[in-house]
């Protein structure tokens, strides 16, 4: 009996050291550094990778943001204004041991806005009649923000390793991307063979993949024989199921072109967790860029080919994080493209849809009388949803004569949230 006892009692006390462990708090402090200072005033979001779980605090005098956490790795970013420039900063190597000290810095780098920016990303597909999954509807959506016309003719279109949020990446080592001048586009780019203007607060529809009514067969679906431009190369990739002929509606010259300097028969874009860019070729064009041997990276293998875009040429990206690997996502993009993700749910006709800038919005003269409120076409009631914090119905608005300026801090947690159904969809 006695020794039943002195068991239990180690087993007890065993198991109340763990506990003890496992529940200690640890004092962290996250200096946040702007333009090689401490700067005050910085809201730091943090995220438990492993738990996804995220806190935010606010920089102090001397730049520090306090948290009070148990061990484990966390990512840190911000987006801070100071005197009409953005500055984003993101450290995803936070680990917070029991030992201690717990003490990290952020560093803030410049982030340009740009004037054509993506308004609406689907990339998800959805389910068919037969409950299977159909992913060959992908599109992608291009808006002014401004008030004077805005030309996209350079316009290049790119995506980065890993191909999925939760998958290897080469550039992506010990915690933090090991590339730092520029964004790696891997295995192909599409760049459009005309002139393209838009006008003000206007958009482009640019179809991925079929430019063809795919909601006639699967009525969850959306028609892109509207559509604007499509991705269609047929000499570089030749998958029937994801590049059809397009509609008759839309000319030849309007049809993008693509270099494969990798691998495949389709571009191999992400359903789940893309990380989608746009970039603006400078002195050169995007054909003569991508065909140079000189500016392709082969870091792992042939597949693995990567054409390096200078950070510079960068216009706009949206960063994906796979809904159902929070815990195994890591950033693909340098915090001046964007220091955040959206999480992101495929297969159900979502869409990624940028948030209104509520202020900017309002302040339009023009728009009296033409805003709509109460938006209620985002997934904040769902698990892993988000929705428009500024509450304004933009496609609601929009048929209303309205001017939207959309949000654009290069920081897709504040910059986009995932809607419940394409803007596309009838």
């Amino acid at each position: 009996m006695k020794k039943f006892i002195l068991i239990a009692l180690a087993v007890l006390v065993t198991f109340t050291a763990c506990k003890e462990h496992e529940d200690k708090i640890n004092e962290v402090k996250i200096q946040a550094i702007v333009e090689g200072l401490p700067q005050a005033s910085v809201e730091i979001l943090l995220v438990d990778k492993t738990h996804g779980t995220s806190y935010t605090a606010v920089t102090g005098a001397d730049g520090y943001a306090v948290f009070n956490l148990v061990a484990g790795l966390y990512e840190a970013s911000s987006t801070f204004y100071k005197e009409a420039a953005i500055y984003n900063g993101i450290n995803s190597a936070i680990s917070v041991t029991d030992a201690g000290p717990n003490n990290f810095t952020l560093d803030m780098v410049t982030s340009t806005a740009s004037q054509v920016i993506i308004k609406e990303l689907y990339i998800g597909g959805c389910m068919d009649d037969a409950d299977k999954q159909y992913l060959n509807d992908c599109y992608v959506i291009l808006y002014n923000n401004s008030p004077v016309e805005g030309d996209a003719s350079k316009f290049t279109f790119g995506m980065s390793p890993g191909a999925n949020s939760n998958a290897t990446n080469p550039y992506f080592k010990d915690g933090q991307l090991t590339n730092t001048d520029f964004i790696p586009a891997w295995n192909a780019v599409w760049w459009f063979q005309t002139t393209v203007t838009i006008p003000p607060y206007s958009q482009i529809v640019i179809a991925i993949n079929g430019a063809i009514d795919h909601s006639a067969t699967v009525s969850r679906s959306v028609d892109l024989s509207n559509a604007d431009y499509v991705f269609y190369d047929p000499d570089v990739f030749n998958m029937a199921a994801k590049y059809p002929a397009p509609s008759a509606s839309i000319p030849t010259s309007n049809y993008l072109q693509t270099y494969c300097y990798a691998q495949g028969k389709a571009w191999p874009l992400s359903s789940s967790s893309p990380a989608f860019f746009v970039f603006s070729p400078e002195v050169t064009t995007a054909e003569a860029f991508v065909s140079s041997p000189d500016n392709i990276d082969v870091p792992t293998n042939t597949a693995s080919s990567c054409a390096k875009v200078p950070v510079d040429w960068v216009k706009d990206g949206i960063e994906v994080f796979n809904a159902s690997a929070m815990d195994k996502n890591n950033k693909r993009f340098l915090s001046s493209v964007d220091a955040g993700y959206v999480v992101f749910t495929n297969k159900l006709g979502y869409s990624i849809y940028r948030n209104v800038d509520k202020e900017a919005t309002e302040a339009l003269a023009e728009n009296q009388g033409k805003l709509v409120y109460d938006y209620a076409g985002g997934t904040a009631d769902l698990e892993n949803g988000s929705t428009d914090p500024s509450g304004i119905d933009a496609e609601a608005s929009i048929a209303k004569g309205a001017h939207i300026i959309y949000k654009d801090t290069n920081n897709s947690t504040n910059d986009f949230h995932q809607r419940k159904v394409a803007s596309i969809k009838k």
